[in-house]
């Protein structure tokens, strides 16, 4: 999901201020998260910043090279295989459960 944009944020945040509205109606009235508002604010009073946190460490993927390889190949053979029928196939050959998300080799998958 991408990050709300920091003059939404401001947004919300000038509106908490100025106004004096709970948070539960600044997420209300922002069509946001109550937790969203909660975190903003919890930011501000932590670093004074409400710009988006930058990503610094990416999630590793749950297979490996060779186990993408692996995926590749059941693809290729398999092409008119569901996904479900590509994790069950995955799970058996490398000993990894993976979810339906991973198994859509697709270009618009990836």
């Amino acid at each position: 999901m991408k990050a709300y944009s920091l003059n939404f944020r401001k947004k919300i945040f000038d509106t908490y201020l100025e106004s004096g509205i709970s948070q539960r109606q600044l997420a209300k009235r922002f069509c946001v998260s109550l937790s969203f508002v909660e975190k903003l604010l919890k930011q501000y009073r932590e670093t004074q910043s409400i710009a988006p946190k930058q990503r610094i460490k990416q999630t590793p993927t749950k297979l490996n090279p060779e186990q993408l390889n692996i995926l590749q190949e059941i693809v290729e053979d398999k092409n008119d295989a569901t996904l479900e029928e590509i994790r069950l196939i995955i799970q058996e050959r490398t000993g990894i459960t993976i979810g339906i998300s991973t198994a859509d080799v697709t270009e618009d998958g990836n």
